[in-house]
């Protein structure tokens, strides 16, 4: 059994209020050793795209320094820039293509897929990125549990503001989705509220925002609810290759 926390759009910009809000769920999280077996980060960690801000993620995420009590796993998003991503946050060369990572943990995989498109607040998984995940999968054998994450939802979530910068093309990740069995399922972030439904007939979960969380159109006026405690989830793949999600808030 594999237990992932997951946290995202930390829009991480230089601010007390910011860095305040990042540490609060960190210390939540660096509690739990021996529990969690890795952290996924799924994009908008910066909120400019900085070096100075990348370099304040790998300090807060233990990718610099003092090391983290388990993986920590990453993905850009749409307001991350990649030559700066690479370089601050993963300590690589600066490069503009995609930045994909295949994690695995205990029997299972975890694929941290690149759905950023320069310049623009949509998604997309490009060419490159469904040719690197087929590949991937092949090497693992076609039998290892796989889940995917990236930054975009591949469905609507019922508000406007995410709504209006969906993943490009989700037929062709469905298809994908269909042919490989292995895929257990699905997390995103992008959105900053927690939710779950299903896609291509896998689960799919939507971390929640650490910066603010969205105020759906039924709960009031106003889309970013800054008051709300940062939110993190804790997604559980079981040995029946069973994905379940629980979320919480860093209080």
């Amino acid at each position: 059994m594999l237990v992932l926390a997951h946290i995202s759009d930390l829009h991480l910009d230089g601010t007390e209020r910011a860095t305040e809000r990042a540490e609060r769920v960190r210390d939540l999280l660096w509690g739990l050793p021996g529990r969690v077996d890795a952290l996924l980060v799924t994009g908008d960690i910066a909120d400019h795209g900085t070096e100075a801000e990348y370099e304040e993620a790998a300090r807060l995420l233990g990718l610099r320094g003092p090391a983290a009590p388990f993986p920590v796993l990453t993905c850009p998003g749409n307001h991350d820039r990649r030559a700066a991503y690479r370089k601050a946050l993963l300590g690589e060369p600066a490069g503009d293509g995609p930045v994909n990572s295949v994690h695995v943990l205990d029997g299972a995989a975890v694929l941290m897929c690149d759905s950023s498109v320069p310049d623009s607040d949509e998604g997309e998984l490009d060419a490159a990125t469904y040719a690197w995940i087929e590949e991937t999968l092949d090497g693992l054998g076609g039998s290892v549990p796989a889940l995917l994450a990236f930054h975009h939802p591949p469905v609507a979530l019922h508000h406007p503001l995410p709504d209006a910068h969906p993943l490009r093309g989700p037929g062709a990740l469905a298809e994908l989705m269909g042919r490989r069995g292995e895929i257990v399922g699905v997390v995103t972030g992008h959105a900053h509220t927690p939710a779950a439904t299903v896609f291509a007939g896998r689960p799919l979960a939507v971390g929640p925002g650490v910066t603010w969380s969205l105020r759906m159109p039924w709960e009031g006026e106003g889309a970013a609810d800054r008051d709300a405690p940062p939110g993190l989830a804790f997604h559980v793949l079981d040995d029946e290759g069973r994905l379940t999600s629980h979320f919480r808030v860093a209080l």
